[in-house]
């Protein structure tokens, strides 16, 4: 069973460790430097989520959600809205359906609105991760046109 989880004391290494598959470094920054982001988006007004994912009782995956975000090159559609900025499954747990369960945990938890309403949620990705784009897809995200940092932009209407 998939559960979100806080970054505490005793599992942040744990958590920092995780790492994609080699082929899949570029699109996806290390968790010790998406944790280090997080200070930086709260330190100036942002609201970060930073989240392990867990299968059971092993950290299988992280998760960096954000509303509010500030200091990044952002949509139209990020105002008050929630952003899914980091999201990784480790190079030992891909294929295994963790992804798809995590994201259906994390778009609960959004919608939970932890740090207040949005219509929308919406994730930036690099244009040839495939295999992201067919599961943000599969979850009703849709491209809305946009590009930011050279990523399109998906949008769910949440």
């Amino acid at each position: 069973m998939i559960s979100l989880c806080k970054i505490t004391l005793e599992n942040r290494r744990q958590i920092f460790n995780l790492e994609v598959a080699d082929d899949q470094n570029r699109f996806v920054t290390s968790n010790l430097s998406s944790v280090a982001s997080c200070y930086v988006l709260l330190t100036n007004g942002g609201t970060p989520f930073p989240l392990a994912i867990y299968a059971d009782e092993q950290p299988v995956g992280f998760v960096m959600i954000t509303y509010g975000i500030t200091g990044y090159e952002i949509p139209s559609i990020a105002h008050d809205s929630y952003c899914i900025l980091r999201l990784m499954i480790d190079r030992e747990y891909q294929g295994k359906g963790y992804g798809r369960e995590a994201m259906i945990k994390i778009l609960e938890f959004i919608r939970t609105y932890p740090a207040g309403p949005a219509t929308y949620c919406w994730i930036q990705y690099e244009a040839d991760n495939v295999a992201a784009k067919k599961l943000y897809e599969s979850f009703g995200f849709r491209d809305n046109g946009e590009v930011c940092d050279n990523e399109p932009v998906t949008v769910l209407k949440l």
